[in-house]
């Protein structure tokens, strides 16, 4: 079976990385057309150009990286007679209205970013979502059958993250948050959990990154006078990344008292296991659906600083506990969310769509 990875997607973004590389070490024949820069209306030309010379037996739109896909499955639709799938990583409408609200709900744009995820769902042969939530979100958002959804995990690149000892430069008990500083990912809990442990002088946390919600953040951070967080905001190398993931002791994920916060797996979370660290991460439907508290890795109320807190100080002092959980959740990655493992779930969608559509 071959697959054309189609779209302007960047082959960096870790979903890309790892679904591409999952499919090939299960032995299917990835072909990757693609078109990636600052003009997208070009990239869409090169593109459906570059679409003519191919053969394959399923198209799969590649998941974002600087771009959303939407508009190109009809386009795709009247070209291919083809099964087309889209990977439905992420949705226009949940990312700029619901949760970063950076769109009007009910405003003329919001109604065209609804109008192009639901189009791209209706004409999809089948859209891959990362959770069940999701799935129900999207199915529901848009009036399209759930039975069209198929859950492909969010994964991490295990050439990239894996375990490995690193030098700390300290003895102290770190606390590490890396990603965008956006509504979802509960940075203003983290401030505050940070801020109820601050008796503890050797808890120290580290938040890298940046985003819509950093100066606030920052602000936070500054009113409250905490004295046991340092803020990084600047950009690290992807494959430089794990080297300061090694450092920590234990690694946050998202705690956001958004919508989209409880129908997440962030990447971090992946990253996180696949390093064998200690994932602290909310609880919500989506985390549960793979998550198992206290085995895997330790989940608390969302927007909880207080859970948060207490839960931080827990594992510092019971060492047993934290180190049997990274195990554990080790033990997990390599078997639902290495790239071997989405690769092989997603090979079996795939071959069945398409004997199905013969």
């Amino acid at each position: 079976m071959r697959v054309c990875y189609f779209g302007p997607f960047d082959p960096n973004y870790p979903r890309n990385r790892v679904v591409i590389k999952g499919l090939r070490k299960n032995n299917i024949d990835v072909v990757e057309c693609n078109s990636h820069s600052f003009n997208r209306f070009l990239d869409y030309v090169k593109l459906l150009k570059k679409h003519q010379t191919l053969k394959y037996d399923v198209i799969l739109l590649g998941a974002r990286g600087t771009y959303f896909g939407q508009p190109l499955v009809p386009l795709l639709r009247g070209i291919t007679r083809k099964p087309i799938v889209f990977d439905a990583v992420l949705t226009l409408t949940e990312t700029m209205v619901v949760d970063t609200k950076l769109v009007k709900e009910g405003s003329a744009r919001a109604k065209l970013l609804y109008f192009l995820d639901c189009n791209a769902l209706r004409n999809a042969s089948l859209v891959l979502s990362d959770t069940y939530a999701h799935a129900i979100y999207y199915s529901q958002l848009c009036n399209v059958d759930y039975r069209k959804f198929r859950r492909v995990l969010i994964g991490s690149d295990d050439e990239v993250f894996y375990p490995r000892v690193e030098e700390k430069g300290s003895d102290c008990f770190l606390v590490m948050f890396w990603g965008g500083f956006n509504p979802l990912q509960g940075v203003k809990f983290i401030i505050r959990a940070a801020k109820l442990l601050e008796n503890y002088k050797d808890i120290k946390f580290q938040l890298r990154g940046f985003g819509q919600t950093y100066f606030e953040a920052l602000e936070l951070s500054k009113s409250l006078g905490t004295k046991n967080i340092e803020f990084v905001p600047t950009w690290i190398p992807y494959y430089e990344l794990p080297n300061h993931i090694a450092k920590a002791d234990v690694c946050l994920g998202i705690f956001g008292e958004t919508e989209k916060a409880h129908r997440v797996i962030p990447n971090k979370a992946a990253e996180t296991l696949a390093m064998k660290k200690t994932l602290i991460t909310g609880s919500s439907p989506a985390t549960r659906e793979i998550f198992e508290d206290g085995k895997h890795c330790a989940l608390v109320p969302m927007a909880n600083p207080k859970a948060l807190a207490e839960k931080i100080l827990t594992l510092k002092e019971n060492k047993k506990l934290k180190d049997k959980m990274a195990e554990n959740g080790f033990r997990l990655f390599k078997e639902k969310l290495s790239p071997k493992a989405v690769g092989k779930e997603l090979k079996l969608i795939l071959m069945d769509l398409v004997e199905k559509s013969k």
